[in-house]
């Protein structure tokens, strides 16, 4: 069984709330400081990668990926 971990995604700028079903199980949350959090569990490092590709995808920059 894979070992999942919860992680939190922060990206530069505001993500529509639109785009949340495209982050599978993360909550996508936007903060005061014009950044957006993604925050959920992500089963191994190919679904972190694959979430990652997703954000490029949108252009946004990646500011830090954290595992809780």
């Amino acid at each position: 069984m894979p070992d999942t971990h919860r992680y939190e995604i922060r990206l530069d700028g505001h993500l529509d709330q639109r785009w949340a079903a495209w982050f599978d199980v993360l909550t996508l949350t936007r903060q005061d400081d014009g950044t957006t959090v993604l925050t959920g569990p992500v089963v191994d490092q190919a679904a972190l990668h694959g979430l990652l590709q997703k954000a490029r995808d949108l252009g946004l920059a990646l500011v830090s990926v954290v595992a809780r």
